[in-house]
């Protein structure tokens, strides 16, 4: 009788330790868990770039601040000529409304040339701002695009003007 208990105890040690041992091993992940990675690919990036200034120019045309603020990630940076910069979203809605209603009607984006990863694009542009038909300001670019949300944002937008400084 002893010995069927020794037995009966080892046996149950034997099965719990076995359990323990089974249900801590590292599963693996079924097929539909496992998500494919999709490769980055510069010229798909530079057409969502182009679709993202399209949107942009949509919402100066609009006088969007709201729309416009939100175009850029939340962290972001605006580094507009002849003012200081400004950082957030709620700062950068309250510059661009400043652009809007100083009789900005419209902004002309030339994208020229894209660099990066898809961490983080560099584009380079040109750009010409509108009151009416008159062509107020021709600048250059810099914008630096960060993925927020599954979104290509504005991180980090610098522009000065091609005008010799007075």
């Amino acid at each position: 009788m002893k010995k069927i208990i020794i037995y009966v105890y080892s046996l149950t040690a034997s099965v719990l330790i076995l359990t323990l041992l089974y249900s801590c091993k590292e599963k693996t992940p079924k097929a539909q868990e496992i998500s494919p990675k999709i490769e980055f690919n510069l010229d798909t990036t530079k057409a969502e770039i182009e679709e993202a200034n399209t949107n942009f120019m949509a919402l100066v045309a609009a006088g969007d601040s709201i729309g416009l603020a939100n175009a850029y990630t939340i962290d972001a940076k605006f580094m507009g000529a002849g003012a200081p910069s400004v950082t957030g979203r709620k700062n950068i809605q309250t510059a661009m409304a400043r652009i809007v209603n100083s009789g900005i009607t419209s902004a002309d984006l030339r994208l020229e040339n894209i660099y990066g990863t898809e961490d983080l694009i560099v584009e380079e542009g040109e750009l010409t701002l509108y009151n009416g038909d008159a062509a107020v300001a021709v600048e250059k670019y810099i914008v630096l695009w960060k993925k927020e949300d599954g979104k290509w944002k504005l991180f980090r937008d610098i522009f000065n003007s091609n005008l010799p400084a007075q």
